[in-house]
């Protein structure tokens, strides 16, 4: 009797933290779309966002995608945390990514098919707006950093200048295929981004709990972040990130066959230093994975990705050139009229938005799952860390690493519910921490966060 009181507290006190770590990113929330209302800041009219933390602009509005929206979250939140303990495996990422990829969809059409899907990555300072002036490959990659820079006749458009060339090839790729145009440039984005979805609780399984694997499944079917990776680059550069990592992640495990998925691995982390400068940052919760498991996987994974490097410079472009080059251009345009007082907490309130409360309310238990052992006997910590460390709670702990890490630096202010989609996806894995009684609660909070949103914003993506 005294055990089951003792259980009860100890559920209700969890419970309330997780309620006070939700209300605090609320709160923030809250606060970053207040302040730049409030009359006589200095700045408010500097911040290039009308929906300031959110990029965009406000528009109450419905589309034909909202009913299917609002089922689909209907439908996760009663059926989704029994699918995912009854499924097979492979049975529930498949479920898992058909999910995401229809509640990405739907969110989209809430804006129209045009406006919301077929027409995000025409607009002139996207991707498709290069491609019809892409006649050679190679002259465009020996060219491509001498046009990065604004103010110059032959300028790349924002979205091409700020990314290296890997992004632009993608898109080119498409259209030499005879896919051209922003639907199958969309299609693409939406379907590799939502795919990782499957790909963060492959991962975690790998790493070794397939109970936690199970457990986030429903909340990265129904993630918030999908609005924004329907449509936008970044949620193809998400899904070509996160299956690196979960290559790697595999790649720890395996006996015979770690070498090829190591190497796989490292071709993906080296074509996503292509895709965006800042997904060097991935190397964040790559260290992550290997502290995890092992390191054996390092060395043919780095080469791999360096391989990559190799061959973009021997076709005429140099990463570092083009890193210093796109630092001169973002600080040639708004960002050096966006405060960095207001960003860099604005930015963390964006990453609330995109991630969800849930995901905030989860956080706090973080703490508890990686509690580091006594050091002594030295060489034996690391393994004793390992037979214990939760695999979600390391993942998402690195995902939030290196959220603030990209926060800090200042090179992105504003957009980055967008931006940071590639790091939101792990720190969505914290949400497998949640106790499995209040699973439903927390996926309703965060199906409502979405569609709130995605209703009273006309988001920029």
């Amino acid at each position: 009797m005294a055990n089951a009181s003792a259980t009860r507290v100890a559920r209700y006190v969890s419970t309330r933290v997780d309620g006070y770590c939700a209300l605090t990113a609320f709160l923030l929330v809250l606060a970053a779309f207040l302040v730049p209302r409030i009359e006589g800041k200095p700045w408010s009219d500097r911040l290039y966002a009308g929906a300031a933390p959110i990029f965009g602009g406000w528009l109450p509005h419905v589309g034909w995608g909202t009913v299917p929206a609002v089922a689909l979250a209907a439908a996760v939140v009663r059926f989704g945390p029994d699918l995912a303990r009854r499924l097979s495996w492979g049975r529930l990422l498949l479920t898992t990514w058909a999910t995401a990829a229809g509640w990405a969809f739907a969110l989209a059409m809430v804006d129209g098919w045009q406006r919301g899907f077929a027409g995000r990555l025409t607009t002139r300072d996207e991707y498709l707006h290069e491609v019809g002036g892409v006649h050679d490959i190679g002259s465009m990659l020996r060219g491509f950093s001498g046009r990065i820079l604004d103010f110059q006749p032959d300028s790349w458009t924002t979205h091409v200048s700020g990314h290296p060339p890997g992004a632009l090839l993608v898109f080119v790729a498409l259209d030499r295929v005879g896919l051209g145009g922003g639907a199958w440039a969309g299609l693409l984005c939406l379907l590799v981004g939502t795919s990782a979805a499957a790909a963060v609780p492959f991962a975690i399984r790998a790493l070794g709990s397939e109970y936690r694997a199970r457990v986030a499944t429903p909340f990265l079917a129904l993630m918030p972040a999908a609005i924004w990776i329907a449509v936008s680059a970044d949620g193809l550069f998400a899904g070509v990130g996160a299956w690196a990592l979960a290559l790697l992640a595999v790649a720890t495990r395996l006996g015979r066959g770690w070498v090829l998925a190591a190497v796989a691995s490292g071709v993906l982390f080296g074509c996503t230093l292509f895709l965006s400068y800042g997904l060097v940052l991935l190397a964040v919760p790559a260290a992550a994975v290997l502290l995890a498991r092992s390191f054996r996987p390092a060395l043919p994974a780095v080469l791999s990705a360096l391989a990559v490097v190799g061959i973009f410079a021997a076709a005429g472009f140099w990463w570092l050139t083009g890193y210093h080059l796109v630092v001169q251009r973002y600080y040639q345009g708004i960002a050096s009229t966006r405060p960095y007082s207001y960003w860099v907490w604005g930015n963390l309130a964006a990453t609330v938005c995109a991630v969800g409360l849930a995901t905030a309310a989860a956080s706090c238990r973080l703490f508890v799952e990686l509690e580091v052992p006594p050091l002594h006997p030295l060489r034996d910590w690391l393994a004793r860390w390992r037979s214990h460390v939760d695999p979600a709670a390391l993942v998402a702990a690195a995902g939030l690493a290196a959220i603030l890490i990209a926060d800090v630096s200042g090179l992105s202010k504003a957009e980055t519910e967008r931006i940071w989609l590639p790091f939101d996806v792990w720190a969505l894995a914290a949400t497998a921490l949640l106790p499995r009684h209040s699973a439903r609660f927390w996926l309703v909070v965060q199906a409502a966060g979405a569609l709130l949103i995605n209703h009273l914003i006309l988001t920029n993506w």
